[in-house]
């Protein structure tokens, strides 16, 4: 067989890992929206086999949405007994919010170098449905997009590698927050985002980085890392609509 006449063939090898690639990418996308809600619990079994149907995909997409989940720290895979949504340690836990706290203060004082007056529009927004959330009881989605909040913190400061780090430690927050929680607003309490954003119109950088430190000191004392992790609810009914 030429070259030529192999292009075609190949072209469409390219686009079938593609499409493959695209597909393991919305299961993993939707598997860590669950986990930022809460509705995926620390420690359930992600069965291959009930992902699948409940995506309506093959098990080499699963395999690799669950692959890109455990790339995200998100997931453990164990030898033998499969994949299971990753349950954070007490050091762990310790350890996330102390790099949080190495990081986003002065992340906060670079986004309030940066910020215009269409940034703090969008995070009034966000601020708005996050309490909106608290006030119809939906604890997951709150601290979903409180999450969201920090990480779009770090975009406006323009500082794409860090705001991956941040990224990732957001994840992790949100299952030592779905582990350790002492009360439902633990993840952000609902005034320290409204001073945060204060200080960011504003342009007061010194003030947005010293709010930041003490919101995640807050944060971590909300937590009660003695606490034993509750039962982890079935996958079906989790990922349930």
């Amino acid at each position: 067989m030429t070259k030529e006449a192999g292009k075609p063939a190949r072209e469409a090898d390219k686009a079938a890992d593609k499409a493959k690639g695209s597909k393991a990418r919305a299961v993993a996308d939707a598997l860590t929206l669950a986990v930022h809600e809460h509705r995926l619990a620390p420690g359930l079994k992600l069965n291959e086999d009930e992902v699948g149907e409940i995506f309506g995909v093959g098990r080499t997409i699963v395999r690799s949405a669950l692959q890109m989940l455990a790339h995200d720290q998100l997931v453990t895979i164990e030898p033998n007994r499969g994949a299971f949504v990753a349950e954070p340690s007490i050091r762990e836990a310790r350890e996330v919010f102390e790099a949080r706290a190495l990081l986003e203060p002065r992340t906060a004082r670079s986004a309030a170098e940066r910020i215009t007056p269409q940034d703090v529009a969008t995070l009034r927004a966000h601020n708005a449905a996050e309490h909106a959330a608290l006030d119809r009881g939906d604890f997951g989605m709150a601290v979903r997009l409180s999450g969201e909040f920090h990480i779009e913190l770090a975009r406006i400061a323009d500082q794409s590698t860090i705001a991956e780090f941040i990224a990732q430690l957001i994840a992790r927050s949100s299952l030592v927050v779905a582990l350790y929680w002492r009360r439902p607003k633990a993840m952000c309490e609902t005034h320290a985002h409204e001073a945060l954003l204060t200080a960011l119109e504003q342009g007061d950088g010194a003030t947005a980085e010293e709010l930041m430190k003490g919101h995640l000191l807050d944060l971590l004392s909300s937590l009660d890392l003695r606490e034993t992790p509750a039962a982890p609810r079935t996958l079906r009914d989790a990922l349930r609509p």
